[in-house]
């Protein structure tokens, strides 16, 4: 029995015991960390540097690779330290940031879909009024109102969390510090508290799904409805990469959390995790530039002035 005044340090879980596997799992998790790193990375240049872009859409795409970027860089990077050094440990100080920019990323994140949707809604269905109702200021506001929200709520859930009296000792049963892992550790009955936020945000997580739900009802609608098929699909190119993007987030989160007991075990768990804290923030780029030409094609700029770059460059120190 131990309590949360004593405790220094949390133990992580460790994907293996096998050295050899945990030196795999380490080259595995860097080369998704660095194609994450990348291809997020790429969106905001291009974005950013190409003047084409610089509409209401792309900024909040913008936004969202810079919040994809700070999510999988929160949990990825200590995983892999701990896989390359053979150890499990993560301080106290370092297990509440670990969780508070988790859930502020996340949170972030998801209010930001929110605000795309209402993007996407406003662009299709009443396209006359998208430089009144998201001018650049508009945008701006809904931007930040998306980040000020995810930091309220990880500020919520972290100070409610860590004020929690643990007696269950400080093994975690996850890759990273998540809430379900930490109450397990909590004292018999105290719990109950942050549970109770849990389901409040539960109740704000659904609120937001079925604002995107009925927003893109309204699309469909919308987009079935226009004479050309050449404007169909580009409104489907615009809508789809941001649906799939919705869905994984949503499915991959929600599960995790709202899962029933019975079915919980140690390698599901892990599984989920990877699923919702991980893959999105890699696969989102890809998501979004696959269908999107202007993105794609702005990418392909960006990129073929690096490697120009890179080539000058060379050739100079060589000479």
């Amino acid at each position: 029995m131990s309590n949360s005044s004593s405790i220094t340090h949390f133990l992580l879980l460790a994907f293996t015991d096998t050295r050899e596997l945990q030196l795999l799992h380490f080259w595995l998790s860097l080369a998704i960390y660095l194609a994450a790193l990348l291809g997020n990375g790429l969106i905001v240049t291009a974005i950013a540097c190409d003047q084409r872009l610089h509409a209401p859409m792309y900024f909040f795409l913008l936004n969202l690779s810079l919040l994809d970027l700070g999510c999988i860089s929160t949990t990825l990077p200590k995983s892999m330290a701990n896989s390359l050094w053979d150890t499990r440990d993560i301080s106290y100080t370092g297990c509440a940031a670990q969780l508070f920019f988790f859930f502020f990323m996340i949170a972030a994140e998801f209010f930001l879909l929110t605000v795309m949707a209402y993007d996407r809604y406003v662009a299709i269905c009443t396209p006359l009024h998208y430089g009144t109702l998201l001018g650049s200021r508009a945008c701006a506001h809904m931007a930040a109102a998306a980040w000020a929200g995810g930091f309220l709520y990880a500020v919520l859930h972290t100070a409610n969390t860590f004020s929690l009296p643990l007696c269950h000792g400080n093994a975690l049963g996850q890759f990273f510090c998540e809430i379900p892992q930490i109450l397990k550790l909590s004292c018999s009955g105290t719990y109950l508290r942050e549970v109770g936020i849990l389901v409040v945000s539960a109740c704000l997580v659904f609120g937001c799904f079925v604002f995107i739900l009925f927003s893109y009802v309204q699309i469909f609608r919308a987009v079935l409805r226009l004479p050309s098929e050449q404007g169909r699909h580009k409104a489907f190119s615009t809508c789809l990469p941001h649906l799939a993007v919705v869905s994984l987030f949503l499915s991959t989160g929600t599960f995790a959390y709202l899962k029933p007991p019975s079915i919980s075990s140690p390698s599901l768990d892990l599984v989920v995790a990877v699923l919702y804290s991980v893959v999105p923030p890699a696969v989102n780029p890809l998501i979004y530039s696959l269908r999107n030409q202007e993105l794609k094609q702005s990418i392909e700029e960006v990129i073929s002035w690096i490697f120009v770059n890179i080539n000058t460059l060379s050739f100079a120190l060589l000479k």
